[in-house]
């Protein structure tokens, strides 16, 4: 059977809105650009794709590098999207590096991250197949 997810938004300023995950309980304020209204009280709606997709992604990683008891002691995930320049303006090309503590095994490192990518993340999956996802990995 199908899980269905809900999000609930209420407006708190011109182009501003509270996000309330009705199964977490979680929040994030979502704000517009300033050209709408936006008083950089948020992130912008794409920024928050963005996010969706780096934190699916890191949570994966994360997941199966624990499994294999790597010592994971850090993980930063750095995204960056090209958008159409066009109205709407969706994103064309995505690439995402994660950058992992020098002890994790480099193999096991980009295995977890291919997986993650391109098997698990559900964020990654809901994108158009026509958007560019590029992503690598690097121990620091």
């Amino acid at each position: 059977m199908a899980k269905t997810m809900r999000v609930r938004l209420d407006r708190i300023g011109t182009a501003a809105f509270r996000a309330v995950a009705e199964g977490s309980g979680g929040e994030v304020v979502v704000d517009g650009s300033p050209e709408i209204g936006g008083e950089g009280r948020g992130m912008r709606p794409m920024e928050v794709m963005l996010t969706a997709i780096a934190s699916c992604g890191a949570m994966d990683v994360v997941h199966i590098l624990r499994k294999q008891r790597e010592p994971l002691e850090s993980l930063r995930v750095e995204i960056e999207g090209d958008r159409a320049d066009a109205t709407p303006a969706p994103f064309t090309a995505i690439r995402i590096v994660f950058v992992a503590n020098a002890a994790v095994d480099g193999h096991k490192l980009e295995r977890a991250v291919s997986l993650a990518v391109e098997k698990y993340c559900s964020a990654t999956a809901s994108l158009d197949p026509a958007i560019t996802v590029r992503f690598e990995s690097r121990r620091e």
